[in-house]
């Protein structure tokens, strides 16, 4: 199976309420996402916020999990943690699913929305200008 594929089988899964757990590549959600070491568990979104992070279909060519920075009316803005200036946009229904919990390599779920962790993304997101040091400095330790 492609990748597209099983990304089509968990989002119809997600759709009939089934929380599904994927697992994550890639580095653009760093520091709160570890591509390739971490997982994220998929549900259905009630409804989305600025601050969710998402399963969306962005430009009508590939899915990303990112963060949403904006919603305006049907529009929606992401970008992903680890970039540094890059945005992707969709549409409310390119939304497929709400990533609420990251699984670490042990297996132990941690909830993406508790205090702390919206506190430390809405850090994150006012660092953007010295983001690529931060990120330097973290993929070397």
């Amino acid at each position: 199976m492609s990748d597209n594929e099983i990304l089509e089988s968990a989002i119809s899964l997600v759709e009939e309420g089934v929380s599904v757990t994927f697992p994550v590549k890639g580095w653009s959600m760093l520091p709160f996402i570890i591509g390739s070491e971490e997982s994220v568990i998929l549900m259905k979104p009630e409804r989305l916020a600025v601050g969710d992070v998402v399963l969306a279909w962005v430009e009508g060519c590939r899915y990303v999990v990112h963060r949403i920075i904006r919603i305006d009316g049907n529009r929606v803005t992401l970008m992903g943690d680890g970039n540094i200036a890059g945005v992707e946009r969709c549409l409310v229904g390119d939304v497929k699913a709400l990533a609420a919990y990251v699984v670490d390599k042990r297996g132990r779920k941690h909830y993406m929305y508790n205090w702390w962790r919206r506190k430390a993304a809405r850090l994150w997101w006012h660092l953007r200008p010295v983001r690529r040091y931060l990120l330097f400095i973290y993929k070397r330790i």
